[in-house]
C-alpha cells in the first residue's frame, strides 16, 4: 500500500505542463527573432557557439528535476507490514441533560457548561472504547452514535446547549431508552450508559426505564449536576443574562438536584451515583469504574508499519541539478569538430 504524508503538495505536479509550454513559446519567440534579424545560415556563422538542443536539454533536466522534488516533498510512503491489531473496549452512551435548569450556576460555570468540560476530557482518556451521546430535556435525541471518532464528539459537544431539545421538561426515562437503542442489540454486555442530570421534575418512570437497561446487559450509572439547596436559573436575551426564572407569583424559581433519585436509578442501573462538584473530576470516577469492567474484544486489519521513500525522488532530482548546473549550453567543442571534418571530406 501506498500513500502520500503531504497528498496537497501533489497539486504542484499541475503547474509542470505550464511550465512547458512557457519555455516552448520562449523558443519560439527567440526564433522568430532570429529570423527578423537575418539569415539563419549566415546566424549559425555568427553564432557558432550556440546550443539550441543544448537548451531544450538543460530544460528537460530541469523539469525533471522539478518533479521529482515535489514527489519527494510529498513524501511516498509504502506499507510493509500487514497484521491483524486485537482491540479491546466497550460502549459508552452519555446521556447528558440540557434542560434550562442546567444553566444553574451552583457548580462553575455552569452545570451544563461543566458537565460538558468533563466530558471533553473524558474523551482524552479514550482509546479503544466506542462513545455516543444522547441529549434529553423533555424529550431525547441522538446526537452521536457509536463511534471511535473522538474528535468529532468534541466538535458535536461543542455546539450542544439548552435550545438543541425544544421541548422543555427532563424525560430521563426516554434518555435512557434511547441510549440502550443506540447499542447493539445481540450483545448483552461491554456497554455503559453515563447519566449526567440534576434529576429534577423527571416526568416518566426513570427507574423503571433504568431496570431495562440491567435486564439487557447495560449498566448506567448517574452523575448529579447541582446542590442539594439549589439555585437560580438564570434567563438571557442575546447571551446577556437579563434575570432569573420565576413561578406564577413572581418568586424566583430555585432548582435543586434530587440525588435520592439519581441514587434510585444508579441502583436499578447496576451502576454507581457521584455528586458533581467544581472540581469536575466526576467522570474520573465513572472511568475507572468503566476500566475494571469486561472489555469486548475485535480486530481489525491494519497496515502498522509505513517506510519514507522521499530520499528515492530527492537524490535523483539532486544529481540532475548537478548535472544541469554543470552542462554548457554552449556547443560542444569536439562535436563542432567533427562537423567540420565532415563538411571538409
Amino acid at each position: 500500500m501506498i500513500k502520500f504524508a503531504y497528498i496537497e503538495v501533489l497539486y504542484a505536479l499541475a503547474a509542470l505542463p505550464l511550465l512547458a509550454v512557457l519555455f516552448w513559446w520562449a523558443l519560439r519567440a527567440r526564433r522568430r527573432s532570429l529570423d527578423r534579424f537575418g539569415n539563419p545560415e549566415l546566424l549559425a556563422q555568427l553564432m557558432p557557439g550556440s546550443g539550441r538542443y543544448k537548451r531544450a536539454l538543460k530544460f528537460a533536466l530541469l523539469f525533471s528535476a522539478l518533479a521529482l522534488v515535489i514527489l519527494g516533498i510529498s513524501n511516498p510512503q509504502i506499507g510493509t507490514k500487514l497484521e491483524e491489531v486485537k482491540r479491546e473496549g466497550v460502549d459508552i452512551m452519555i446521556a447528558l441533560d440540557v434542560s434550562n435548569s442546567m444553566k444553574a450556576e451552583d457548580i462553575k460555570p455552569n452545570r451544563l457548561e461543566s458537565a460538558k468540560q468533563e466530558i471533553s476530557r473524558m474523551f482524552d482518556k479514550l482509546q479503544n472504547d466506542r462513545v455516543g451521546l444522547v441529549v434529553f430535556a423533555g424529550d431525547a435525541y441522538l446526537q452521536l452514535p457509536l463511534t471511535t471518532d473522538y474528535s468529532a464528539g468534541r466538535l458535536i459537544l461543542g455546539t450542544i446547549d439548552v435550545d438543541v431539545v425544544p421541548v422543555p421538561g427532563t424525560a430521563i426515562g426516554s434518555a435512557l431508552r434511547l441510549s440502550m437503542k443506540s447499542f447493539l442489540a445481540e450483545v448483552k454486555k461491554y456497554k455503559v450508559i453515563v447519566l449526567i442530570t440534576d434529576g429534577e421534575n423527571h416526568e416518566d418512570d426513570a427507574i423503571a426505564a433504568a431496570k431495562e437497561c440491567r435486564a439487557d446487559g447495560v449498566i448506567v450509572h448517574t452523575i448529579g449536576m447541582g446542590s442539594p439547596e439549589g439555585a437560580p436559573i438564570p434567563i438571557y436575551q442575546n447571551e446577556v443574562q437579563t434575570g432569573f426564572k420565576k413561578d406564577n407569583e413572581g418568586n424566583v424559581i430555585l432548582t435543586k438536584l434530587d440525588e435520592r433519585a439519581l441514587q434510585e436509578i444508579a441502583d436499578a442501573g447496576g451502576g454507581k451515583f457521584i455528586r458533581a462538584t467544581n472540581q469536575q473530576n466526576e467522570l474520573d470516577a465513572i472511568f475507572k469504574e468503566i476500566e475494571t469492567m469486561e472489555k469486548k474484544e475485535y480486530g481489525a486489519k491494519l497496515f502498522t508499519e509505513f517506510e519514507d521513500r522521499f530520499q528515492y525522488f530527492l537524490l535523483p532530482a539532486l544529481l540532475l541539478l548537478l548535472l544541469e548546473f554543470f552542462l554548457s549550453d554552449r556547443k560542444t567543442t569536439w562535436l563542432s569538430r567533427w562537423n567540420i571534418l565532415r563538411k571538409l571530406s
